[in-house]
C-alpha cells in the first residue's frame, strides 16, 4: 500500500505545480501577446454590457491618437510615467497613510498608469486587497514585457470614458463628434480631466471642477518636457 499512497501523493503534487505554473504563466503569455496586436475587448466592457451599458470600442493606434491626449492623461493621472517601473512609491505610500487615517477604510489612490492598464485589461472593477494584489502581479509583467508607448497606447484604447464608452476614438466621438487623431489641446485635457470619475464628470458637458482642472491640465502638459519623452518614438 506504501507505493500507490506515494504515486498518487506524486501525482497530486505535480498537478498542483502544474496548476499553479498555468497560473502564473497564462497571464504573462496573453500580456506578450497584447505587446503586438489590439485588445479585442476588457473583462469590464464585457460586464457594463451585461448591465445593458452598451459596447462603443474602436482600437486605434498611438499614431491615429492625438498626441496632446496622451500628454493630458500623463499629466492627470501619472506624471512620473515614463521614470517608474510600475509603482510610484511616494503615492503609494500617500495612500497608505490614507487608508490608515481612514481607520482601515477603503484603499484609494496610488495607482499608476501601468496598474490602471493592469486593472483594465484583465481584471474586475473594484479595490478589494485580491483584486489589488493581482493588480501589481499583472503589472510586473506589463512593465518588463512592453515598451512605455505601448502600455500608453493600451490604456488610452482600453480606458472607460463614459456609460459604454471605452477608449479614445469612441470618447472623441461620443464627446466631441470628431476622431482621436483630430482632437485639440482643450479637448484632450477635458477628457482627461474627467478619467478619476468617467460615470460621474462629462467631458462634452463639463462642470465648473471639471473645466478649471481641464484649464490646469493643460497648461501642466504642455510644460512636462523630458517627463513625457518616453511618448516619443
Amino acid at each position: 500500500m506504501e507505493m500507490p499512497q506515494r504515486s498518487r501523493g506524486f501525482r497530486i503534487g505535480r498537478a498542483m505545480s502544474l496548476t499553479f505554473l498555468i497560473a502564473l504563466l497564462a497571464p504573462a503569455a496573453l500580456i506578450l501577446l497584447y505587446r503586438f496586436v489590439p485588445v479585442p475587448g476588457t473583462p469590464l466592457m464585457v460586464l457594463r454590457a451585461a448591465q445593458g451599458a452598451g459596447w462603443n470600442y474602436t482600437w486605434r493606434p498611438m499614431d491615429r491618437i492625438a498626441p496632446s491626449l496622451a500628454r493630458s492623461a500623463l499629466t492627470a493621472e501619472d506624471e512620473s510615467f515614463c521614470t517608474h517601473h510600475g509603482f510610484d512609491t511616494k503615492a503609494l505610500q500617500k495612500a497608505w497613510e490614507d487608508y490608515l487615517e481612514d481607520d482601515g477604510g477603503t484603499l484609494r489612490g496610488g495607482s499608476t498608469i501601468s496598474q490602471q492598464t493592469a486593472k483594465n485589461l484583465l481584471l474586475w472593477p473594484g479595490r478589494d486587497w485580491v483584486r489589488k494584489g493581482l493588480e501589481a502581479w499583472l503589472t510586473i509583467y506589463i512593465e518588463a514585457l512592453w515598451p512605455k508607448q505601448r502600455i500608453m497606447e493600451v490604456y488610452l484604447n482600453v480606458v472607460e470614458w463614459g456609460r459604454g464608452v471605452y477608449g479614445a476614438e469612441a470618447a472623441a466621438h461620443h464627446h466631441f463628434g470628431k476622431t482621436a487623431a483630430t482632437l485639440n489641446n482643450a479637448e484632450a485635457a477635458r477628457l482627461a480631466a474627467v478619467l478619476p470619475s468617467p460615470l460621474r464628470w462629462s467631458a462634452s458637458h463639463p462642470g465648473p471642477y471639471v473645466q478649471r482642472r481641464a484649464e490646469t491640465l493643460q497648461g501642466r502638459a504642455a510644460r512636462l518636457g523630458e517627463l513625457a519623452d518616453c511618448l516619443k518614438k
